[in-house]
């Protein structure tokens, strides 16, 4: 269903700390800690194609990530805080349980809004552009604010016992921290132009960070730790995903040529290349982050979109695709004119 006006994306950003580990770095690190197994050295490369992953600060959260992202996006619109009217924080990673880490966010921008969080894995930002649509679309707000810090890094598995640990940990390997920020405003044009979110929640024990939720019974040994089959759940994506991407092609009436760029959810380079065979589209219309960025769970797409606009590979009246995967499973797919 369409809005009651168009919404559009006014700007778009990503934070990236500066501190970077290699692959290698990763594997020594694991092999110091872990008494008992040391990786194959350039084997998690290999796996993953991934270069380097971000690192924040041990006096970083997850709110800081998302108020330098925000800070810098308001500056490049010329912007106050003052001028939003919505603030929605929309990551996997958060500062505290309660409250809401968008409370956070606000307190350090200084901004006096309605503010909420939105939690969906690596479809959080996705899933927070959604919301912040709606709420535009019918007349709610007029300028929302959508941001996340992704803090992948407080999550790996440092220690472990032997193979089969290591294996399991694997998708902890992949993860590294950014923030990201997106405006979005009331237009006269559609802008966003088409949505369609899916989930087959049959398979959310598939990849998982146990922690301190009500249902869980306390692990130390595994408590906080990415844990599960990325390659499972990789073959359980792919052919949903090339369904659903031609279902919301047909409905839209439109076909992959008609899109400068594709963003989407990057967990391995390997993936990533399989994803883009199987959906039958060129890799040269593909934002390719993750060999230098590693894996920003939901900060992916806005970082691949800040990028591919500052490339000059999209730009005013171009169609770009947004294309979300996230553990439990779920996929979502956007379409916008910006």
């Amino acid at each position: 269903m369409g809005n009651l006006v168009g919404v559009r994306i006014s700007g778009v950003t990503a934070h990236l700390p500066p501190d970077t580990l290699t692959s290698e770095q990763v594997e020594a690190l694991v092999g110091a800690r872990s008494p008992g197994y040391t990786p194959k050295p350039g084997a998690l490369r290999k796996v993953t194609g991934i270069d380097r992953r971000h690192r924040a600060r041990d006096d970083e959260n997850p709110s800081d990530l998302a108020a330098a992202a925000s800070v810098k996006l308001l500056s490049e619109q010329g912007l106050a805080a003052g001028d939003v009217d919505l603030l929605v924080f929309a990551a996997a990673s958060h500062d505290i349980l309660e409250p809401a880490t968008a409370h956070v966010v606000a307190a350090k921008l200084g901004a006096s809004c309605p503010v909420f969080d939105v939690k969906n894995a690596c479809n959080s930002f996705l899933n927070g552009i959604q919301m912040a649509e709606a709420l535009i679309g019918t007349g709610q707000a007029s300028r929302a604010l959508i941001c996340c810090g992704e803090m992948g890094s407080r999550t790996i598995r440092w220690q472990v016992a032997d193979r089969d640990e290591y294996a399991d940990a694997l998708p902890g390997y992949t993860v590294s921290d950014a923030g990201a920020a997106m405006l979005l405003e009331r237009s006269d044009r559609p802008g966003i132009s088409y949505r369609r979110f899916h989930a087959d929640s049959s398979y959310w024990d598939v990849a998982t960070v146990p922690g301190t939720g009500a249902a869980h019974q306390r692990d130390p040994q595994r408590d906080g730790y990415i844990q599960g089959s990325g390659y499972r759940l990789k073959q359980i994506m792919l052919d949903s995903t090339v369904r659903r991407l031609d279902g919301a092609l047909s409905e839209a009436g439109l076909a992959r040529e008609d899109f400068a760029v594709f963003c989407m959810h990057q967990a391995t380079e390997p993936y990533q290349r399989a994803f883009a065979e199987a959906m039958a589209i060129p890799e040269d219309k593909f934002v390719v982050t993750i060999a230098e960025h590693g894996n920003v769970a939901s900060a992916t797409l806005p970082l691949q979109l800040s990028i591919a606009l500052q490339a000059g590979r999209c730009g005013p009246g171009d169609r770009v695709a947004l294309i979300g995967l996230a553990g439990g499973i779920s996929v979502g797919i956007m379409f916008v004119e910006l």
